[in-house]
């Protein structure tokens, strides 16, 4: 399997070979990053949004059609920031459920809300197969071990006609949208953060964030393997040049 598959959403990068070496290694190294940033992510992540915060999730995710009453899975949830948009969709007679590796991180979404959580990863996702009527992903897709078993294991949890819904950073075309962004990430919100004295030291983690969108596979390989896993009505769209919702369907 070429790197591309076999990293998920990551191409083959110098940037990325300094973090680790196969995908043990990656998964080890990749959730001690997020669970050491976890208390500090939601301040870091307003600093890094430019203007693509709380209303730009919940407008996502209405335009891909989740609505009152359905079962939400919220992959790669985090600290929770999409599911919290989820959960205020579906409303009381909804069901949200967060999945993520990184306990730190589910132990900062429990502050916000009681919904169900899932500890695994996209790759094995822990529940029965057309469980769910809607999944969504909130700026993870590129740290997806093998997009290939995801998507698959996605398509499987769907009930028939139920929707996926993919928000992601992409790497701007312009190099100097490029340079901008990096230092933005790598340097400007660390070092406001840590400015701010709120919560922990996020600075590993964004550096690390920041690489991977310089290392991310373009739109045409993920929407590749949206359709060979099976889905229908493979879009993307992007906003202000970098932020990319990929939304698909299963038949």
């Amino acid at each position: 399997m070429n790197d591309s598959r076999r990293l998920g959403a990551m191409v083959d990068s110098d940037r990325l070979r300094g973090y680790f070496e196969g995908e043990d290694e990656r998964r080890r190294i990749t959730r001690a990053l997020f669970d050491e940033g976890a208390s500090g992510y939601d301040h870091a992540e307003s600093l890094t949004a430019l203007g693509s915060g709380a209303w730009y999730r919940r407008q996502v995710l209405q335009r891909a059609g989740l609505r009152e009453g359905m079962t939400l899975l919220d992959v790669a949830a985090g600290t929770g920031l999409v599911t919290v948009a989820g959960h205020a969709l579906t409303g009381p007679s909804g069901r949200v459920i967060a999945l993520d590796p990184s306990p730190g991180m589910l132990a900062e979404l429990k502050k916000k809300l009681s919904v169900e959580t899932l500890e695994a990863y996209a790759e094995a996702i822990p529940l029965p197969d057309a469980e769910v009527d809607f999944l969504s992903m909130g700026y993870a897709l590129r740290h997806v071990g093998d997009l290939d078993r995801a998507f698959a294991e996605y398509r499987r949890v769907l009930k028939p006609g139920g929707q996926v819904c993919l928000m992601e950073i992409s790497r701007p075309a312009s190099r100097l949208q490029r340079t901008l962004l990096g230092f933005h990430i790598g340097a400007v919100v660390p070092a406001l953060a840590r400015l701010s004295g709120r919560h922990a030291d996020i600075k590993r983690l964004w550096r690390y964030y920041g690489d991977t969108i310089e290392a991310a596979l373009a739109p045409q390989p993920i929407l590749d393997a949206l359709q060979r896993a099976g889905f229908t009505d493979v879009k993307c769209s992007v906003t202000l040049g970098m932020f990319r919702e990929y939304t698909a369907r299963k038949p």
